[in-house]
């Protein structure tokens, strides 16, 4: 799974008063490199992506010039989902030393040879559009994109906008022929720290720039000790990549270097900077004010009927003249009856509050700015690590309400609650996972790593589940105010409108409408290779769904009630997470409309991903509507007078 790429700070201004100076403020474990002139700055090769395949392919599997010995570095649980597979790389980068350009791999009168089959695959991979990410002392590498702001007034002032796109483009095609990017001009940014003046100079790497060119092997000038002259920009052919026989070519590249007066803890900012924050806030006032008004409504209507309802049903004197009414007092005395499959509801009510509480932290955490993209992977550590943890609390609420709807069988209970999501997600992973390596991407979670997340799920999650189950199996269930008949009353036909599948449409609109520009700026970060680091904003969206569907889930069980239904349990669970269905419409919409991903396997990817997204979405949504709308029947029958 491609995680949301992380990042430290907000606009969000009570979280820089909080922090009192974001500068200053950098995550823990993270300590900056000084260097001295000449001290050797490594460059390390992340991955290729794409983003119409969705497919990342580790450095090595193109014919790049390699180093005499290759070695990857360790990585963490996060990077290895995400398909980073970090290596060292033969580029010779000195802090502060120039090069006008080298020539990479073999001597420069023999130049590197690409056989029929190599040249197949670079062609192919330019043809779908790859991109090679580097970094150097921790910094990806950025392409630095330079168009017009406005057209109209273009000859008055010619200012540029400036944007960064992440690696740099393997290649590029001109009509049908390809051609590589053979010649990397890495442009590195220092500051330099306040020393003492006995002292000598030490240098901060603050940003990683590369200008790839395609240069032709006639064009490149060699002379024996690997040194290269690069031609003049406007006389030289680009490198063609011709995938029907063998070609030559000379991998090359130049540093240079230049001060900068970014300080180390901003030097992420560049490739943050994002246009966008306007949208976001515009999309989070549209959402407080559809909330606020949601609410207004609501605790309007509400309160005013119960009042009236809860009045009338406690007049003493006209008690005859009650029982003609209709209305939700009718139930009273089937509306705890248990429903169908409670072992299946609590399971997943269970995993919804783990969700819920991996959710909850994860976005906490990322907002106070510990899980920067400085960290790689950690984002999605964290949340493995905690969704195995949170299970005490998922088997504990799911225990409880096991017991409260008459269940006998805990130890089921608790091993559904503990494989049944958890199951479906592991399961469509690992069929997209037989894909992707069928691929041989270095997406495709290897082997170990897969084992590993077993023991976890069965070492860590599964006891963890059994411990809660047991406690909240033992605990006093929740006390329902009145009892339930022997005999269930008999329901009323309903009106077309309390359909199933009407609430569900009707329930999705609010809460998706209060987050679905988050959710464009998500997809991006996950199908686009963005960073998402405003999790200032994400925390803000988050409460404002949890308010959203708890209160259109009261409204919903209410009107429910009124109809003489007494079914509510499922219904609530099912409706809640409307929302869950709209964004699965946005999905497809996305990938319509924003990808052009044509393949049948990054399509496959897109879908099965989306449907793991749509699931643990409407899990989360549905539980919390559940217990909004739980708290709420159990407080309305509590206020009225029953004989």
């Amino acid at each position: 799974l491609s995680p949301l790429q992380e990042g430290p700070r907000h606009p969000l201004l009570w979280l820089l008063v909080l922090l009192h100076s974001a500068d200053s403020f950098y995550v823990p474990g993270v300590a900056p490199i000084n260097f001295h002139r000449n001290d050797p700055v490594e460059i390390k090769a992340v991955k290729l992506t794409s983003s119409r395949t969705q497919l990342p392919y580790e450095y090595y599997s193109l014919p790049f010039c390699q180093p005499t010995k290759i070695t990857y570095k360790a990585e963490n649980l996060g990077e290895v989902l995400r398909g980073d597979r970090i290596v060292n790389t033969p580029f010779q980068v000195s802090m502060n030393v120039e090069k006008k350009c080298e020539v990479l791999c073999n001597l420069p009168n023999k130049p590197v040879t690409l056989t029929v089959e190599q040249s197949k695959l670079v062609a192919e991979r330019i043809r779908e559009d790859y991109y090679v990410h580097l970094i150097a002392d921790n910094l990806p590498v950025a392409t630095r994109l330079e168009f017009y702001s406005n057209r109209e007034e273009e000859e008055k002032k010619k200012e540029k906008d400036v944007q960064f796109e992440h690696g740099y483009r393997l290649g590029f095609m001109d009509g049908n022929k390809f051609y590589l990017h053979n010649h990397l001009s890495f442009i590195l940014y220092y500051h330099r720290e306040d020393v003492e003046e006995s002292q000598e100079p030490t240098y901060r790497v603050v940003r990683f720039e590369v200008v790839p060119q395609s240069i032709k092997l006639e064009d490149l000038k060699a002379d024996e000790k690997s040194l290269c002259t690069l031609p003049e920009a406007a006389g030289s052919a680009p490198q063609e990549i011709d995938p029907s026989k063998e070609n030559q070519l000379l991998f090359s590249y130049s540093v240079h270097w230049e001060e900068s007066d970014i300080k180390w803890a901003s030097r992420w900012d560049t490739y943050l900077t994002m246009s966008d924050v306007q949208i976001h806030w515009f999309s989070i006032i549209n959402s407080v004010v559809v909330v606020f008004f949601l609410s207004g409504i609501l605790s309007m209507i509400i309160i005013r009927t119960l009042r009236k309802d809860i009045a009338n049903y406690n007049k003493e004197d006209d008690i005859e003249d009650t029982m003609e009414e209709s209305g939700w007092k009718l139930v009273h005395g089937d509306v705890f009856r248990p429903p169908q499959y409670p072992m299946i509801l609590s399971s997943l009510l269970g995993s919804g509050i783990q969700l819920f509480c991996m959710i909850l932290i994860v976005i906490f955490v990322a907002m106070l700015g510990m899980l920067s993209p400085s960290s790689r992977g950690a984002l999605m550590t964290t949340a493995c690590f905690l969704f195995m943890f949170m299970g005490v609390f998922g088997g504990f609420f799911a225990g409880r309400l096991y017991r409260t709807l008459k269940g006998h069988r805990w130890k089921k209970g608790a091993f559904c609650t503990a494989t049944l999501y958890p199951g479906v997600v592991f399961g469509i992973c690992f069929v997209l996972n037989c894909f992707i390596w069928g691929k041989h991407s270095s997406g495709a979670v290897p082997f170990p790593t897969m084992v590993a997340l077993l023991c976890m799920w069965f070492g860590i999650s599964l006891p963890l589940v059994y411990l809660g189950y047991y406690f909240g199996f033992r605990k006093q269930p929740y006390d329902n105010p009145v009892r339930t008949n022997q005999i269930p009353r008999q329901i009323p036909e309903q009106r077309w409108y309390m359909n199933k599948f009407v609430g569900i449409l009707m329930a999705g609109i609010l809460p998706f409408g209060a987050m679905f520009i988050e959710l464009f700026f998500i997809f991006s970060a996950i199908w686009e290779n963005q960073f998402y680091y405003l999790f200032g904003f994400l925390f803000l969206v988050f409460i404002i769904l949890v308010v959203s569907c708890s209160q259109i889930s009261i409204v919903m069980v209410y009107f429910q009630l009124c109809a003489e239904d007494y079914r509510w349990w499922w219904r609530t669970f099912l409706v809640s997470g409307g929302s869950a269905f709209y964004v699965l419409i946005y999905a497809i919409f996305y990938f319509v409309n924003k990808l052009d991903i044509v393949e049948f396997i990054p399509s496959l990817l897109y879908f099965g991903y989306t449907a793991l997204m749509v699931l643990s979405f409407w899990l989360l949504t549905g539980t919390i509507g559940f217990y909004a709308a739980y708290m709420f029947v159990r407080k309305i029958y509590a206020a009225v007078k029953i004989d």
